[in-house]
């Protein structure tokens, strides 16, 4: 089998971020399947080349987090029109998987199948305008309509639609009454993130010796509402909970939220730039909570977090100011809290037992490590999508 992959993100774990489709490309040639993917850089030209026997197709198409709405938009269509054309040099393909977002994604792949009788599969990543629409992204009333008519013709013609978590799977049904949708939620990579004790090296480098940590990493984007994290920080300092936040990871509202630090003098509050996926590794072992944080909207407690599945490899503590399954998953695994982000005294109350009980913190995080051997599994994920794509 031949599957031509697109993915306007790819990335690999020395670039760190969403990897997801690294994982599955890569398991999909580990089983004997050719996968060719199409995918963007900021470089200036095109390039193709060989990554753990994935053949990655780069497109000139210039994508930053940081970018105003209109750019990003011009960066979505350049990217599909650009994808669309790379397919038509690739010969003999049987299968074509196209991960969202954008939901632009969805378009190129109906565009080849069209042109080329490919069928496809289509990932939803998150629910794609609806989740713009609810952060005040997308206000034209008009483009909305045309937005969720392009999303509706994009589920219609898929073979198939793998969805992200179980909320992303419950609204296509709803929307699509008889498609097929598939659960292949991001993964824990419990070979390359393990639990272990603290080193007093790293401990010392990053000057949190005898601190508890509280690390978030990830996008940091309006979705996503730090000054959450920045609330619950401000309280610890006030009730003089010995806290260290770390906030690794970058984005458009990354310059907002250091002067916020500044501003209200949050001592306790520390930014690291992005991190490879190796490098990431060093900050978990000296963390002791990973914080996972949304805006307060409805749509995105059906998201499914990279950050989450690495901090239960890691075996951590889950800090989740969100509702929606992930909330689910640490309350009934016992692997961690939910606090109401608009009471931060909260967040001291329910973390408070963590700090002074190093007994109940362990048996928190051996509860995460076992959700991610046993739920989560980058094997397990990788035979689902095989058995979709067959």
């Amino acid at each position: 089998m031949k599957v031509l992959y697109i993915h306007q993100y790819f990335r690999t774990p020395a670039e760190g971020g969403a990897i997801r489709s690294y994982y599955l490309a890569k398991g999909l040639v580990e089983h004997g399947i050719v996968v060719e993917l199409i995918t963007a850089h900021n470089k200036p030209y095109p390039l193709t080349t060989k990554i753990d026997g994935i053949t990655v197709h780069y497109l000139p198409v210039f994508y930053e987090n940081e970018q105003g709405f209109l750019s990003r938009i011009y960066a979505f269509f350049k990217f599909m029109r650009l994808a669309r054309k790379k397919a038509r040099e690739i010969k003999n393909v049987d299968v074509c998987y196209a991960t969202s977002t954008p939901l632009t994604i969805g378009l190129s792949a109906l565009r080849i199948k069209r042109e080329q009788n490919i069928p496809y599969f289509f990932e939803v990543r998150d629910l794609w305008p609806e989740a713009p629409v609810q952060m005040g992204v997308i206000k034209n009333k008009y483009l909305k309509k045309y937005l969720k008519y392009l999303e509706k013709r994009v589920y219609r013609h898929a073979s198939q639609i793998v969805a992200l978590s179980p909320g992303i799977k419950a609204q296509i049904e709803q929307e699509q009454p008889g498609k097929i949708v598939t659960v292949i939620p991001n993964m824990s990579d419990i070979e390359f993130f393990v639990p272990e004790d603290k080193s007093p090296e790293l401990e010392t480098l990053f000057n949190v010796a005898g601190k508890f940590v509280v690390s978030y990493f990830g996008t940091i984007g309006l979705s996503n509402h730090l000054e959450y994290l920045l609330a619950a920080a401000n309280e610890s300092l006030k009730t003089g909970l010995p806290v260290q936040f770390f906030i690794i990871g970058k984005g458009g509202q990354l310059k907002r939220l250091k002067y916020l630090v500044k501003h209200f003098g949050l001592t306790n509050v520390r930014f690291l730039p992005f991190q490879s996926k190796y490098n990431l590794r060093r900050v978990l072992n000296i963390t002791d909570a990973a914080y996972v944080s949304f805006a307060r909207k409805p749509i995105l407690e059906t998201n499914s977090p990279n950050k989450f599945f690495d901090a239960l490899a890691a075996g951590k503590l889950i800090i989740t100011n969100t509702g929606g399954w992930v909330k689910d998953i640490v309350e009934q695994d016992h692997c961690g809290f939910y606090y109401d982000p608009d009471h931060p005294q909260e967040f001291v109350r329910q973390l408070q037992p963590f700090v002074e009980q190093e007994t109940l913190l362990r048996q928190y995080h051996q509860n995460a490590r076992r959700v991610a051997e046993t739920r989560f599994a980058k094997s397990a994920q990788v035979a689902k999508l095989i058995k979709v794509l067959s």
